[in-house]
């Protein structure tokens, strides 16, 4: 394909390829754009035929970049930013367009939710996308500009800067943590099947081999909020059950070990005003709240 002529770009089909590349498939990236899977295959082979090169490959697990592809999505993802920035206007250099942050469901409804939102209210051209997802996502893919995330990766093209160091504990009601306190059997509230290999879940089992779990939710937030009811207690992070004036640790003599929390962003976003303002931004809502995570 790299010998055929070239022809000039469509929008349009530079769009559509972010967003296949993004979400890695025809049906999610109709989706997105309310379309259907026919326009997405149209409009790559419009932008392959234009670029004289096969951007992406059909894999079992979805559509893969090759190498074309993925020097392409670097071009692309800056033709997005800038169409985004041209739509609100000249901004002076303000931070400006979609900037897609990328967190744990804990951290981003246990704290995140809660503060992001002053920060688009701050800067009018502004926007913030706040996804909240288990699985790990690609910053190379562009799935998110900013990954706040528990581990730290060894590879890979990103920055990693650490926010904080969280820690464990047992929360429950009034109610519950004293019936325990006095020498009744502890009753959880974990994970759901599904997320049973998840950290949280699988040191449960280890050192309460025998306890029952009465009640199961696929995060830390959900959790806490069945703990409310009495039924059991939830191994959360502190800075949900801190947060939560229905609920009050419960020391059971053991505790999973902290861990810590990092954001990464694409080294090659570091001149990005955007990303940068938002990554500074939540660096300090980490730092100013540091004693509700340790």
């Amino acid at each position: 394909m790299a010998d055929q002529k070239r022809t000039d770009l469509d929008w349009q089909d530079v769009r559509i390829f972010v967003a296949l590349a993004r979400h890695g498939s025809l049906s999610a990236a109709a989706r997105m754009l309310s379309v259907n899977h026919a326009t997405i295959a149209r409009r790559l082979h419009s932008l392959e035929e234009s670029l004289g090169e096969k951007l992406v490959e059909r894999r079992p697990e979805g559509y893969v970049l090759t190498p074309a592809g993925a020097h392409a999505l670097e071009a692309a993802t800056d033709m997005e930013q800038a169409a985004q920035i041209l739509g609100r206007g000249m901004a002076d250099g303000t931070p400006s367009g979609l900037v897609r942050i990328n967190a744990s469901p804990g951290l981003t409804a246990g704290f995140l939710v809660s503060r992001l939102p002053t920060l688009a209210a701050r800067y009018p051209r502004l926007d913030i996308d706040l996804a909240p997802a288990l699985r790990s996502i690609s910053l190379e893919r562009h799935e998110a500009d900013i990954a706040i995330r528990f581990d730290k990766p060894k590879d890979g093209d990103v920055i990693a800067r650490p926010l904080t160091t969280v820690g464990y504990g047992f929360y429950g009601t009034e109610e519950a943590c004293s019936s325990v306190e006095a020498g009744s059997d502890p009753v959880f509230i974990s994970f759901n099947e599904a997320d049973a290999y998840l950290s949280g879940a699988t040191w449960l089992t280890k050192h309460f081999p025998r306890a029952r779990v009465a009640f199961r939710a696929k995060d830390q937030f959900l959790q806490s909020i069945a703990a409310r009811s009495g039924t059991g207690l939830a191994l959360i992070p502190h800075f949900i059950g801190r947060a939560d004036p229905l609920l009050r640790p419960c020391d059971l003599g053991a505790a999973p070990s902290n861990t810590e929390v990092f954001l990464l962003t694409r080294s090659r976003d570091r001149k990005s005003s955007s990303i940068r303002v938002v990554a500074d931004e939540i660096g300090g809502m980490f730092e100013q709240e540091r004693d509700l995570f340790t």
